[in-house]
């Protein structure tokens, strides 16, 4: 698809403002002046190495030391982000390398994340070595860790001075207190856990979304015969924390995740509930978006290419995603839509003008003459009048929340400087970022607002450079008129990032029942309630904070400028966003989202839509199910396509009216057994045949006719007949099985697994269905035989993603048939430090324990599970066992006795079992150690 250009008259109005009284505005106090003098007086006079710093830790390096530097800056705490021992950073870097990572290690860094592609490191750093980094050659820049929020709802928290409440939204920079994730997780499972003891029929969900009747997706199903069959959604967000508890219960079936990348958090539990009541018969997959920008970008396109998702979703913004170029979290989701996935995101809670809830202004720049200090600078003019106002006042209400500025110079080669302040209503500046932009860097700064003072005001400061357009956004705040008679200035657009790409459904939220349960700030009037449980009319209100568009965008992702010479607001391309409307204020069973609100809600409601028309609909192209979606919504108030719903709220009957849907079946293999006919043993061995049973089920929406499978082993050594079968009709739900006849040449391995490719065939868009059946041969030997690690202790690196691993030794049978993994130990103990246990570590769900095979399969152990407990010590894990390490809570701690692994081990058998095996564990958090001590292997070989 091409970027919608909309005349520039339609698109951006000259800022909005109320009628303040005028005030003297128009010019720098010099106190004013001398505490931005002096801040552009440590910028100047950087080295090499610091410019690459975070201008606030250049500064807070300095400030430990300079005495006059801290009295200069009396209304800023100097030194606030070098207090502490280490700082969360993220390392720009021209190619990341083992060589690399190696030197960051050595300056004491531990090492979160690593990105070749994005060429981006996530590491915690010693503070006094964050200067060294910086002087690498490789790096290119170190900056404090990239913040981010979600869209949703989270429980309400007073504003500065008043009972003021947060809009919509989490803030996160850093991960969730471990004490209060074990807490939630652990209380939900076991609540999942009772009701299914209990339960006198096996649990079907406890919780809909009433977004299921608000968009007649319930109407929909029943009337089109369609589930999401066939369709995989996927989606990203913080964590799935209560991922284990959202399946006990029924309201969650097994969710594909990809390995390690569970995160921490419940909004990705409740986003794939909603999912999974509209769409319930649709596959779900998880990443997180958490970790890293750069990981972020990486993980949408892992769960397209190594998890095969058709659709993706997410509820995330990176507070320096570009409004003006697809940076590379953008561009992943260009890559993804490019390669047939449908791409959707929530449009944001940032607010809108026609609601009055704006914290966004944009324009282009207009000195206003007053020059800083002895320094080069010019103030940004915000009256687009003959007057002139320096500032631009923030509501009481809006401390502690983020300020990005961003300006239309390219990704990577800024070479326009403007910088951004914050003031208090005495003129101290309380809050600044002035990176240095001099032609190979980002156009973005940010600082936050300080939480407990009001009256607060922000400047924008070019520093060098040309006047170009910019975007000053107070995320999740508000630009007001100030008592001291500023005028607050807003204007339409802050939605920005991925979800403003071409292909991306940027999606604004509009509640499905019951009103959001507290005032966005004071006086504001009454959010507006939902038709549940009827569907959604033309006379919906959408919800009063739900971000406006639309986005223009200056450069192509490579940096290319759509209108060369003109970065003005004459300049660029517009793109319409948000695209259309769905609920938000709806049901889950997960913790802290039982009343979900936000367009993080609403995103996956718009997915889960998409997963049925796609469902009935196999093969169709994302655009065409987003132009159907669009061109079907419901139009809302203002009449046409708006900056704050887009074309309206979409319904399901709608969509499907349009595109028409035919129920499809879908086909897969069963469990395949063999009942050997050789010597009266039950185990087919080498020259003996046996009696193959395929069992198929019809997991589809519609009947399944003219259903075969076709059989074929690659091995010369294995022979399968008839090759093929037929199994006539099916209808939806039903299973049938046929017989095949197996036969091992005399010469096979013993104990080789048998691997047939079975393919089922149907009439139906979704046939053929490929699968690999895995058959066992050969008769066990009586016991397992051991095989341990001899070695030392080895320290588990604390939050570093490279982890420590040990050997396990194979010798022996070449084949197995049974597998079974122990962390051993002589005396169990919760002891900290502990060292007769097989792995002692404290807040053992800080850890990701994987297994590897000398094929290299490998298989999670365990993975975040068992809250605070503390130490491993002769657990055995087991397929077979009845316990599941994810169901291990801290009380179950020192941890022992048989448990089932987080993914099955006997796919790890299916090739040889002798060489070296790998047992490695990562820690994901900070704060907690331990070692690697005792670990073995038992493997059941083969008679023969």
């Amino acid at each position: 698809m091409t970027a919608l250009t909309i005349p520039v008259t339609a698109a951006f109005a000259q800022p909005t403002a109320s009628n303040a009284v005028p005030a003297a505005n128009d010019r720098l106090t010099a106190g004013t002046a001398a505490q931005i003098s002096a801040l552009q007086k440590v910028k100047a006079s950087l080295t090499g190495a610091e410019a690459k710093l975070d201008s606030r830790l250049a500064l807070g390096l300095r400030a430990r030391t300079d005495t006059a530097l801290r009295q200069a800056l009396p209304g800023l705490d100097t030194i606030a982000r070098t207090k502490a021992a280490s700082v969360d950073v993220d390392i720009e870097v021209a190619a990341v390398s083992d060589s690399l990572l190696t030197r960051l290690r050595a300056a004491g860094a531990s090492i979160t994340y690593a990105s070749s592609r994005v060429r981006s490191v996530r590491a915690t750093v010693p503070t006094t070595s964050l200067t060294a980094v910086a002087a690498l050659k490789e790096v290119t820049h170190v900056r404090a860790a990239g913040g981010a929020m979600t869209s949703s709802s989270t429980t309400p928290k007073p504003g500065v001075g008043s009972d003021a409440q947060r809009a919509p939204g989490s803030i996160v920079t850093t991960v969730p207190s471990k004490a209060d994730r074990t807490k939630r997780v652990e209380a939900a499972l076991n609540r999942a856990l009772t009701a299914r003891r209990s339960a006198v029929a096996p649990l079907v969900g406890t919780v809909t979304s009433e977004g299921d009747k608000a968009h007649a997706a319930d109407v929909a199903r029943t009337r089109y015969r369609v589930s999401g069959v066939g369709v995989k959604v996927c989606a990203l967000s913080d964590g799935v924390d209560s991922l284990p508890a959202s399946i006990a219960s029924g309201d969650l079936p097994p969710v594909d995740v990809l390995p390690g990348q569970e995160g921490s958090g419940d909004e990705g539990t409740a986003m794939l509930e909603i999912i999974h009541d509209l769409a319930p018969k649709a596959d779900l997959g998880f990443a997180t978006a958490f970790t890293s920008a750069a990981s972020f970008a990486d993980n949408i396109r892992a769960l397209r290419s190594q998890a095969g998702c058709d659709i993706i979703v997410d509820d995330v913004l990176y507070f320096a995603e570009s409004p003006f170029q697809d940076g590379p979290i953008a561009q992943s989701v260009n890559a993804v839509t490019a390669d047939g996935a449908l791409y959707l995101s929530s449009a944001g809670n940032e607010g809108n003008v026609i609601d009055g809830t704006s914290g966004n202004y944009e324009g282009d720049f207009r000195a206003s003459g007053q020059r800083v200090g002895k320094f080069v600078g010019d103030a940004h003019d915000f009256d687009p009048g003959p007057g002139v106002q320096l500032y631009e006042p923030l509501s009481d209400p809006s401390g502690g929340v983020p300020v990005t500025l961003h300006w239309a110079d390219p990704l990577g080669a800024a070479a326009d400087d403007y910088d951004l302040y914050l003031l208090n209503g005495s003129g101290n500046v309380i809050g600044f970022s002035q990176e240095v932009q001099d032609g190979d860097d980002d156009p973005f700064e940010i600082l936050g607002t300080d939480p407990f003072t009001t009256n607060q005001r922000l400047a924008v400061v070019k520093y060098s450079g040309a006047d170009v357009y910019f975007q000053l956004s107070a995320l999740r705040g508000r630009y007001v008129d100030s008592p001291d008679g500023l005028a607050a200035y807003t204007t339409p657009g802050v939605t920005r990032g991925h979800s403003a790409t071409v292909d991306a459904i940027s999606t604004a939220a509009a509640p499905a029942a019951t009103p959001l349960p507290f005032d966005l700030e004071p006086g504001d009037p009454p959010n507006p309630s939902g038709p549940f449980p009827n569907a959604f009319t033309r006379a919906q209100l959408p919800e009063r904070f739900t971000s406006d568009g639309p986005r223009r965008v200056f450069f192509a992702a490579d940096g290319t400028p759509y209108t060369p010479g003109n970065t003005s607001s004459t300049g660029g391309v517009v793109r319409q966003k948000p695209d259309l409307t769905a609920a938000d204020g709806v049901s889950t069973t997960v913790p802290g989202f039982e009343r979900f609100f936000g367009t993080s809600a609403a995103a996956p409601h718009a997915a889960a839509i998409a997963a049925l028309v796609l469902s009935g609909n196999p093969g169709t192209a994302p655009d065409e199910i987003r132009d159907a979606m669009v061109s079907t919504s419901i139009d809302l108030t203002p009449p046409g396509t708006d900056p704050r719903t887009g074309h309206g709220v979409v319904l399901a009957t709608r969509v499907l009216r349009q595109t028409g849907a035919t129920p499809q079946p879908l086909v897969r293999t069963g469990q395949a057994t063999v009942a050997p006919a050789g010597d009266g043993d039950a185990y087919l061995e080498p020259g003996e045949s046996g009696t193959l049973t395929v069992p198929v089920t019809n997991i589809g929406d519609g009947r399944a006719t003219s259903v075969n499978v076709r059989l074929r082993s690659g091995d010369a050594g294995v022979t399968v007949t008839p090759s093929v079968r037929t199994y006539g009709t099916l209808a939806a739900g039903a299973t049938a099985s046929r017989t095949f006849t197996i036969r091992l040449a005399a010469g096979y391995p013993a104990g080789k697994p048998v691997s047939v490719a079975a393919t089922v065939s149907f009439v139906g868009s979704y046939s053929p269905q490929r699968s690999t059946l895995s058959l066992p041969t050969g008769q066990p030997a009586a016991e397992p035989t051991r095989f341990s690690y001899t070695g030392p202790a080895v320290a588990i690196p604390d939050r570093d993603a490279t982890g420590a691993s040990v050997p396990i030794p194979v010798t022996g049978s070449t084949y197995a048939g049974d597998i079974r993994f122990s962390i051993d130990g002589t005396t169990c103990t919760t002891d900290e430090g502990a060292t007769t246990v097989g792995l002692d570590h404290t807040y053992v769900s800080d850890l990701v324990g994987t297994l590897t095979s000398p094929s290299g399969a490998s298989a999670t152990v365990f993975s975040g599970n068992g809250g605070s407990g503390n130490n491993l010590c002769q657990v055995v894990f087991d397929d077979d066992a009845t316990r599941s390490i994810v169901s291990a809570g801290s009380t179950d701690a020192p941890f022992t006795g048989e448990w089932k692994p987080v993914s099955p081990l006997a796919p790890l058998l299916s090739q040889p079992v002798v060489g070296s095996w790998t047992f490695s564990v990562v820690d994901r958090a900070g704060g907690d150690v331990g070692s690697i001590r005792a670990v073995s292997l038992e493997l059941l070989g083969y008679v023969g």
